[in-house]
């Protein structure tokens, strides 16, 4: 194999394991908001199973407040009773006060129906806590592991980009430009086997002059279809594949 060849593999190597680093490290910004935002979501749950809580029992407080203003009015419709000496004046009384019982007997039994309902969010309320505080131990936990694996990461990608231009220097000027060329077009993979007769980059059956050439390993040798650098090594089938 070429020499040319060899450090271009090398090289390639690099460059792929830092752009796979790259790419990790893309996502930890993201899977980190993921994170926090499933712990607002719990914690959000939490909140509105209070506000509900909250709101049940302002109503059941309203009611009482009703009541006990029914009742205040019926104290005064008796009252009035006592003091009237008109038959009629006394039947409307007596009426107004019926009216005011069927009213309190009314909202006892909404009373009733808000202490079922304020016994369920009282449960809602301690299950969505019992969810929130344990969806935030579990992001933290994934956060933090996520914090260390972000930092190994960088480390690491900062270890790989140290030498790489001492890497790419190694090369012959002229490999180096075409190589660096197509690798902004090509990704990492620029330098790439012949097998069966067809590129490994563009899968195209090559010429046989251009496969002779790559046997020959005197000079770099390009795909005419992508322009990729091409190589061969003995374990290599160069036999096409009709």
């Amino acid at each position: 194999m070429l020499e040319a060849i060899e450090k271009l593999l090398i090289l390639q190597d690099r460059d792929r394991n830092i752009h796979r680093l790259k790419t990790e490290l893309a996502h930890v910004e993201p899977e980190r908001q993921m994170l926090t935002a499933k712990a607002a979501g719990t914690q959000a749950s939490l909140e509105a199973a209070k506000n509900r809580g909250k709101q049940i029992e302002s109503d059941r407080k309203k009611l009482e407040l009703e009541v006990e203003s029914q009742k205040q009015q019926i104290e005064r419709y008796s009252l009035q009773q006592f003091q009237t000496k008109k038959n009629e004046e006394y039947r409307a009384l007596a009426h107004e006060i019926e009216t005011c019982k069927a009213n309190i007997f009314r909202l006892e039994d909404q009373q009733i129906e808000l202490m079922e309902k304020a016994e369920t969010a009282q449960k809602d309320v301690a299950a969505a806590n019992h969810a929130a505080t344990e969806a935030r131990k579990l992001v933290d936990g994934q956060i933090a592991d996520l914090g260390v694996r972000e930092k190994n990461l960088k480390k690491e990608l900062a270890e790989l980009e140290a030498n790489r231009d001492q890497l790419l220097s190694a090369v012959d000027e002229s490999a180096r430009y075409r190589y660096e060329r197509l690798l902004k077009s090509k990704g990492g993979n620029v330098v790439v086997g012949v097998q069966h007769g067809v590129c490994g980059g563009c899968h195209m059956k090559l010429p046989t002059a251009v496969i002779v050439a790559c046997q020959a390993q005197s000079e770099l040798v390009t795909c005419i279809n992508c322009g990729r650098i091409l190589y061969y090594t003995r374990d290599m089938d160069l036999a096409t594949v009709e």
